[in-house]
Parts: C-alpha cells; structure tokens; sequence
C-alpha cells in the first residue's frame, strides 16, 4: 500500500514537473518570436530612416503635408526661410562631443507671420546666455537647412528632471512649453514640430549645428538568439530527465 501511494505521489510529481516545463518552453519560444518581430520592426525603422536622411531637402510645405497626413516629419530634410527672434531662446541641457551644455532652441519667425523652433545647435555651459555669443545672434532672413522632427507631448520616463522653466532649462523637449515661455505674441501660430539645423557655420561659431543623434540600438537578435538556446538548453534538460525517468519506471 505504502509502496503504490508513494509510486502515485512520484508520477503525480512528474506529471506537474512536466507541465511546468512545458509552459516555461511555450514562455521561452514566445520571448524568441517576440524578439524577431521586434527585429524586423527595428530594421525597417532603420532603412526608413536612412532613406529620409539621404533625401534632398524639401519646402516647409512638404512637410505639412506629411505631418497633417501622419503626425510624422522625424528626420524628413527641410528647408525654412525667415527671421530668429533671438529673445524666445529655449535652452536644452545636453552634452556633445564629451561636452556638456545646451542645444539652443530659438523660434524663426516665417514670412506668414507663423513661428517655427529651430535647434540651432550646441553652447557650452558658460556661453549659455545670448549676449555671450553676440556674433552668432543672425539679424535680419536667413535660410536654414535641417532634420524635421517630431515633437513631443510627456516626459519620456520619470527619471528625467521636471523642466526648469524659471532658468530656462529643459530636460525634455516640451516644445509647448517652449511655445508658452517663449514671449512670442499673444495670438501666434507655431508649428508642432521643430527642425534641427545642420552643421552650416555659425557666425562666431556658435551655436554648432549639425547636432541630431541617430542612435538606434539593435540587439534584438541577441535577444531572440538567447530566448532561443535558453527553449533548446531546456528541450535537452527535458529529454535527458524523461530518459532517466522512464530508465526508472
């Protein structure tokens, strides 16, 4: 009697050893597939993006268009005529180079009387304040050739700092914000989007343009390779385990 309890117990035992197995397996292939997917996504980004980065660049109106269609102008070439209205600077902490400091954010005043912001490019930390950088203050048109980006609505994760609206230091590229700190008139038209302005020269020297990072990580193949070997490593464990199992049934 004792003999079979204990023999029900030991295959009771296997029986949810297996199971358990059995879903950690669908779990492990379910994680592979995911990173595969997730790959073919990235890659297509990927090849999106360097197509839209080697086109030649486009009128503003281009650019509306595809935004009103889409909502999307990430790194679309453009070209902005205009005037900077170099007081509604917006400063966003950020390093370049191994340096820290700002991109310098200014609204360009448009020929129908719209506002569109243009990341002009990196200062350092003590040449945040305009007067410091008088030469590079342009008067007067000017034509600005860039990347079209999307903007942004909510800080991207919580460890982000809030922005420091009454330094005029941003963390996050809150271009609304940016719109309402900027002293623009009252009843101005800005455009939801900005361009970053490429590396043409500056008066000066500064702000240094050309400053856009395209930086996309890609290791979902790694992933998909070890949520793979993981399911393979457990396929032979289960193998083995059954073989002795059965060798002592």
């Amino acid at each position: 009697m004792v003999a079979t309890e204990t023999t029900t117990s030991r295959s009771s035992l296997t029986w949810l050893l297996a199971l358990l197995s059995l879903a950690v397996l669908a779990c492990l292939l379910a994680l592979g597939t995911w990173q595969v997917k997730r790959l073919q996504w990235k890659e297509a980004l990927i090849a999106q993006i360097e197509t839209r980065i080697n086109a030649e660049p486009v009128d503003l109106t281009t650019i509306e268009r595809a935004y009103a269609e889409t909502g999307d102008v990430e790194y679309r070439p453009v070209q902005v005529q205009g005037a900077f209205r170099h007081a509604g600077e917006r400063h966003y902490f950020a390093t370049w180079q191994g340096q820290s400091g700002y991109f310098v954010h200014t609204p360009l005043r448009l020929a129908d009387g719209r506002f569109i912001f243009v990341n002009r490019g990196f200062v350092p930390f003590d040449r945040k304040e305009a007067e410091t950088r008088g030469e590079g203050q342009v008067v007067g048109g000017v034509r600005v050739q860039g990347l079209a980006r999307n903007g942004i609505d909510e800080k991207p994760s919580f460890i982000v700092p809030d922005n420091d609206i009454e330094k005029n230091i941003f963390y996050w590229k809150d271009l609304n914000t940016m719109v309402h700190t900027a002293g623009l008139p009252e009843a101005a038209r800005v455009l939801p989007f900005y361009v970053d302005a490429d590396d043409a020269p500056n008066p000066g020297g500064l702000p240094v343009g050309g400053v856009t990072r395209i930086d996309l990580p890609n290791s979902h193949l790694q992933y998909a390779i070890t949520w793979y070997g993981l399911a393979v490593a457990l396929c032979g464990v289960l193998i083995v385990w059954w073989r002795r199992n059965r060798r002592h049934s």
